[in-house]
């Protein structure tokens, strides 16, 4: 395929510029299959990312090499248009959103521009070589430039990117307009003391941190007793679920250019007190806004900002008793400035997400410093530093007290693999290694199938290990052992927590929910019925509640035959991320945009405190 004017090689006019077509339009012609079927075939994974991103530009880079030495177009031509092609391309660099800019560019603007390139030089090959410049020119242009239109409002779990018009309202400004007008009108006392009441949920998956809910059951019958709605209001961005303490909910939001530690009336959704901080955390994949999950313990409040600063406040008033920026304490600043290679960032790539455990009067979060110092550990009551443990520097997991062996002690998944450390000593019992390739982090918890086996799960494309622990003696200081019982790349669940029932695992492997046998390592079943999310077990009851990347909420009964879904509903709108809580007879559910409370009622009585 090519232009078959008449060519003077000494010296053609303008109108007599042949191209050779052919290896272009075949590069096109492969370029959109290679980098979009991968988004239809392979949803969420690893493999999905490299297509979209390096088939780019590798298709570009082949369009460039076609046009420097096998598009049959004079030297000076080809020299020019190239020239065009890199100015117009970096130049659109400049008014591009910031959200677009990078791999936005290199997604969505090289294909364009490279397409746009092949296309005109096959529509206009009878016209004026003139003519075929300009509009070459325009074409580039075209195709760069419509991407300073838009912004990312963020990505889902299979890599799908939101694109806004740049003018509208983002709905993190609609909220704030709306706030600024919002009176409180909450119910529950802002003084005196706030104590645990039983059924109540006071942190990140529950009374128990594993998304396990015991003494619980719920009507599983939507179709003639749906979910009644009880409240429903815009929230500030963030990641951050629900803490749940004697008729007030906890979480963290993004307002502006300030941080927000917030406690709601649970019963009407309005603010009772908001807890401000001067910060401001954005990133492109997942948007504004902290990322950890409120703790209550003792009356207090602990909370992680997605820059490092962790707040004890009062959880009656949100009055601030002390404050601890992590990256201070752990090093990790002071790492991040001395290294020119930046290989520890001070702020990781997507925030802080730790949210903090209380045990023993010890605050546990994950802070990624070097030198022994991935764990600190501070006194509950005066903010001080106890101490600090472990090497792994990137993680967007949480510590969680698990009891192996007859110890209770700290399991922390970092790159590094995962580590045990005793709650009050700091010191570290045991640790398996398994590290992590560069670029991939995890972001699951350790789920613990007894006293001697758990598994750690990691997303992409590395998949989920079962590990097996023995302890021998009576004392926490006596030799700990590790080994690993089975690894598979068929489960890779990657910001999506998982659940253990009857031998089975079920959770979100991609944008696959799928269970997988416990003994076989083999997945039963996958589904694509919710695309990504989050998962509750009601375990008295059999019953998995399911909380979809869309804003539905679906009940599963988690069986290895198939997927078994008993009813669903709409829960809310936008990309929906956050953890689900279940407490007194209430669901409530948030993601960046809103939140919702549901009445969906008991059949029996409330959840012990601390099962």
């Amino acid at each position: 395929m090519g232009d078959t004017t008449p060519f003077d090689p000494k010296g053609p006019p303008e109108c007599d510029v042949r191209v050779r077509l052919w290896p272009a339009v075949l590069i096109v012609a492969l370029q959109w299959p290679v980098t979009r079927l991968p988004g239809v075939l392979m949803p969420g994974t690893y493999e999905q990312f490299q297509f979209l991103f390096f088939g780019a530009m590798i298709a570009a880079g082949a369009i460039l090499l076609w046009w420097l030495f096998a598009s049959r177009v004079p030297w000076k031509q080809r020299l020019l248009i190239l020239a065009a092609f890199i100015v117009i391309g970096i130049g659109s660099v400049f008014p591009t959103h910031s959200t677009l800019k990078g791999f936005g560019i290199i997604i969505y603007g090289l294909p364009a521009a490279t397409t746009a390139w092949v296309l005109w030089l096959l529509i206009s090959r009878n016209l004026a070589w003139s003519v075929r410049r300009a509009g070459l020119l325009a074409a580039f242009g075209l195709a760069f430039g419509w991407i300073t239109l838009f912004r990312i409002e963020g990505i889902n779990g299979s890599f799908a990117v939101d694109l806004r018009p740049r003018w509208q309202a983002s709905a993190e400004e609609q909220f704030l307009a709306e706030a600024a007008a919002r009176k409180p009108a909450g119910s529950v006392p802002t003084t005196g003391a706030v104590a645990l009441q039983s059924g109540d949920w006071p942190g990140f998956r529950g009374p128990s941190r594993d998304s396990r809910l015991f003494g619980v059951r719920i009507p599983a019958d939507w179709t003639t007793k749906p979910p009644r709605q009880i409240w429903r209001q815009r929230i500030g961005p963030g990641w951050s679920s629900f803490a749940v303490v004697a008729g007030r909910l906890y979480t963290q939001e993004q307002r502006g250019q300030q941080e927000a530690v917030v406690c709601y009336d649970a019963a009407t959704g309005a603010e009772c007190w908001v807890h401000l901080d001067d910060t401001r955390f954005i990133e492109t994949v997942s948007g504004a806004g902290p990322r950890g999950t409120p703790t209550f313990d003792a009356g207090r409040i602990y909370a992680l900002g997605a820059r490092g600063a962790l707040n004890c406040l009062d959880a009656a008033t949100g009055e601030s008793i002390w404050k601890r920026d992590i990256t201070v304490d752990s090093g990790r600043a002071a790492a991040a400035k001395a290294d020119p290679t930046k290989s520890l960032l001070e702020v990781p790539m997507w925030g802080f997400a730790s949210s903090p455990l209380v045990v023993n009067s010890i605050v546990s979060v994950f802070a990624g410093g070097p030198d022994g110092k991935s764990v600190l550990g501070y006194h509950a009551s005066s903010g001080e530093l106890a101490w600090s443990a472990g090497q792994g520097t990137d993680s967007y997991c949480s510590t969680q007290l698990s009891r192996l062996s007859g110890v209770d002690q700290l399991l922390i998944s970092t790159d590094a693999g995962i580590t045990s450390i005793h709650p009050v000593q700091g010191k570290v019992l045991w640790q398996h290694t398994w590290q992590t390739e560069k670029g991939l982090t995890r972001i699951i918890q350790p789920t613990v199938l007894s006293e001697t086996d758990l598994l750690l799960g990691t997303g992409l494309k590395m998949g989920t290990r079962r590990i097996h622990i023995e302890h021998e003696g009576n004392s926490a200081d006596d030799a700990w052992t590790d080994r690993e019982i089975w690894t598979t790349v068929d489960f890779k669940p990657y910001f999506n927590d998982m659940v253990a029932y009857k031998g089975h695992i079920f959770g979100f492997t991609g944008a696959f929910f799928a269970c997988i046998g416990l003994d076989d390592h083999r997945i039963k079943w996958k589904d694509r019925a919710y695309g990504n999310g989050q998962s509750l077990l009601l375990a008295d009851q059999g019953i998995l509640l399911v909380l979809s990347e869309k804003g539905d909420v679906a009940l599963v009964e988690p069986t290895p035959e198939r997927l078994k879904e008993l009813c669903r509903f709409k829960a809310i709108e936008g990309k929906t991320w956050n953890h689900p809580v279940l407490a007194h007879g209430k669901l409530y559910v948030r993601n960046g945009e809103e939140a919702a409370c549901f009445e969906v009622g008991t059949d029996s009585g409330p959840v012990a405190i601390g099962r």
